[in-house]
């Protein structure tokens, strides 16, 4: 299936023959890193990878000839619409800004989930664990991945009590990463610890045997604990098991990532703190990959807040090292999953990564202010290590709730989390294999019997999934009142006539986002907000964040709430897009022929700001182009701008009008031409005027050769006086 960029994704051509639909490719595909020193434009980089075929650049990249360099860190871009048809919509979107790993995350309620549904969780939300959800998500990252020119990774989890069948499930449909890790589901799903390390060790294999990446769940620690700086050596430790346990179920080290988080935020000294420890974990386990997260510990409703949290923890990634660069964003916070903020999450890795590009062939981190601290981290991992094989062993430790303790090691608080090794889910339900055990399917952990005569053991039933898919069965959704095709018939009859409606999750949800500065107390300022809300007849208003700019002075509110309404796309005027030569044109053009202009504010009008932006080169304005300009002031008389015109032997003259009650920019424009006229030299020279309550249209009325409004820039200055002055005789 093609997909013509100017074409939305299609739900039904990819919900359609879905049942006999497999994979193009599995395994786990990192970026292919271009050598050090590559040019792109007038740059010189050192750690960035091919470019994509189809990309949408940072904001700024108009003004270096629109290069998108891509970092050579993987982009993870985290989804949680609940909705797979939704959520395809938006890996379409982050493919585009850069993101390369795609992780559709779990809700809350679908974390509890023990069982593999093959019929639909959509009620719940979140992960998708149904084929039919993986099957149509692998195959639009397929369309998606052609579309971009870079593989797509896709990502999902493999816990709870049907770790094994998940990962069977995964390895069948192509998923290519997932977090995997024992300590997770016995802390925080309370499985039975002997039952989670069975479990581990089978889902582990089957993974090592499709070569999809492992994520460890060992940030868990440090995102849930009170102190989380303090549980520092525990996550060393956490992280040790599960990267050999790992190893020792036939994982290969190079497809083990450990899940990194930054213990600690400001109002601490976040940095010096979390630089340490980043660099210890990287130099104990320098043969594995780390994917590195922002702490969700500490993620509030704040957007610019979480931007910050970011950007500063991204800096601490190219500092030290990050084979995937995740991009948690504020709706961990506010369970606001905006479009919107899955996007300005990859473009803060990507611009931040691209920005520090080869930082550390300039900036070395002192050895001997952190190796002191980097020793104390290691002790204490070693001594909590030492304490576990005293106890007896991990589930020993366990009970007696050494993990997650806020305790600085080895000091405890005794809040750690403690887990009966013979108790919780799936207690009792391991049990020893008979001696003639045997599995008729391929990539089975432990031992088991083949008979003689076969090289493989799926042969004694003509292949198993892994090597037959035509096997697999092909369960669709089973609710007859939640399920996609029911979802999508509900938005039929808008897309059939071209409604819009405006969305921030699924489509015509109507949720917009609005925010606004009341000069109020924050219980004032919430209240105020909402009832404006009501009278602008927006529905079901809800605060998802407020900032204090004083307690009594004023209070930032951010808002959401429903447009009840849809706008018919048929009869959308259009905005006009001004046709601007381009900046290489312009220079070119303004070097050949030597252009002077007078300009300046006419009248009594002092507004000189708009003005000087269209020509100081500091604001992009024509000076920039080569336009040579004498600036009059403001408060010109019209006799003095068309007599500084003649003097200088300018080609145009640029008058401002800001002031426009009782008409009197008309009166100027009209001086202005007559002016012209009486001196000769109206034939000779452009007016162009320009103002906030000035158009083209009111200044060609007026006998101007053009007019600027608001919004205009010296590029749209510029390009008009060079399109124009080929008419001018003088040239």
């Amino acid at each position: 299936m093609d997909l013509p960029i100017n074409e939305k994704l299609n739900i039904d051509e990819i919900l359609k023959d879905l049942e006999n639909y497999h994979p193009k490719r599995k395994g786990w595909t990192w970026r292919k890193k271009l050598p050090k020193g590559t040019k792109k434009y007038d740059f010189e980089y050192f750690d960035i990878s091919e470019d994509l075929k189809n990309s949408v650049g940072l904001p700024a990249a108009h003004y270096f000839d629109d290069i998108d360099p891509q970092p050579e860190s993987v982009i993870t871009s985290e989804i949680a619409s609940g909705r797979f048809e939704e959520d395809i919509r938006r890996m379409r979107m982050a493919a585009w800004h850069g993101a390369d790993h795609i992780m559709v995350i779990r809700t809350l309620g679908q974390s509890h989930i023990d069982s593999l549904i093959e019929g639909t969780p959509e009620g719940i939300g979140g992960i998708p664990i149904t084929r039919k959800q993986l099957r149509a998500s692998r195959k639009a990252c397929d369309i998606i991945e052609e579309e971009v020119g870079r593989p797509i990774n896709f990502h999902s989890y493999v816990s709870g009590i049907a770790g094994p069948e998940i990962a069977v499930l995964f390895a069948e449909e192509g998923v290519n990463a997932a977090h995997q890790d024992p300590q997770y589901n016995v802390l925080y799903r309370g499985v039975n610890p002997i039952r989670s390390f069975v479990d581990a060790a089978v889902a582990k294999h089957i993974m090592a045997q499709e070569n999809i990446l492992q994520i460890d769940g060992a940030h868990n620690a440090n995102a849930s604990a009170k102190k989380a700086w303090n549980v520092m050596p525990e996550l060393l430790v956490q992280h040790g098991i599960n990267c050999m346990y790992s190893v020792k179920s036939g994982m290969r080290k190079d497809l083990i990532a450990l899940s990194t988080v930054p213990p600690t935020v400001s109002p601490s000294p976040e940095f010096r703190m979390n630089l340490v420890y980043a660099m210890t974990l990287r130099e104990v386990f320098k043969e594995y990959k780390f994917r590195a997260q922002m702490n969700t510990r500490y993620i509030e409703s704040d957007l610019f807040d979480a931007t910050r949290i970011h950007v500063l923890n991204t800096v601490l990634s190219k500092l030290t090292s990050a084979d995937i660069q995740s991009t948690i964003t504020p709706d961990e916070g506010r369970n606001v999953p905006w479009h919107i903020n899955s996007i300005r999450g990859v473009e803060t890795a990507k611009h931040t990564m691209v920005s520090l590009d080869g930082i550390k062939e300039y900036v070395k981190i002192d050895e001997d202010k952190v190796r002191p601290e980097i020793r104390e981290l290691k002790m204490r991992a070693i001594l909590m290590l030492e304490e576990m094989i005293e106890m007896g062993g991990y589930f020993e430790a366990v009970e007696q709730g050494i993990f997650v303790d806020n305790g600085h090691y080895p000091a405890r608080d005794g809040d750690g989390i403690k887990r009966p090794q013979n108790g919780g889910i799936g207690a009792g339900s391991v049990v020893p294999r008979d001696e003639d055990y045997m599995a008729p399917v391929c990539n089975h952990f432990g031992y088991n019997n083949l008979p003689k005569g076969y090289d493989h053991v799926c042969d004694l039933i003509g292949g198993c999934t892994l090597h037959n898919p035509d096997k697999i069965q092909y369960i669709d959704e089973l609710d007859e009142t939640d399920n996609v095709n029911v979802r999508l018939e509900e938005n039929r009859d808008s897309k059939d006539k071209n409604l819009i409606k405006p969305e921030v999750e699924w489509t015509n949800d109507g949720w917009i986002q609005i925010d606004m500065t009341i000069p109020d107390t924050e219980d004032y300022a919430e209240a105020a907000a909402l009832e404006i809300c009501k009278r602008m007849n927006l529905e079901d208003a809800q605060v998802i964040s407020k900032t204090i700019l004083h307690p009594t002075e004023g209070t930032y509110v951010e808002l959401k709430a429903k447009v009840p309404f849809f706008v018919k796309r048929d009869e959308l005027t259009l905005p006009k897009k001004p046709d601007l030569m381009a900046e290489d044109e312009l220079f070119s053009f303004f070097k050949k022929h030597k252009v002077k202009v007078v300009a300046g504010t006419v009248g009594n009008d002092e507004h000189n700001v708009g003005l000087r932006e269209i020509l100081d080169i500091k604001h992009g304005g024509i000076e920039k182009f080569g336009v040579n300009y004498t600036y009059l002031g403001t408060s010109v008389p019209p006799e003095k701008m068309i007599d500084a015109a003649i003097e200088v032997g300018a080609q145009a003259i640029l008058a401002s009008m800001i002031v426009t009650h009782n008409d009197v920019h008309i009166e100027n424009m009209k001086k202005l031409h007559e002016l012209a006229i009486e001196k000769g030299i109206r034939d000779k020279v452009m007016i162009v005027v320009g103002g906030t309550q000035i158009s083209n249209d009111i200044a060609v009325s007026n006998n101007m050769n053009g007019g600027f409004g608001r919004g205009s820039k010296g590029v749209h200055v510029a390009t008009f006086i060079a399109r124009n002055l080929e008419k001018i005789d003088n040239l």
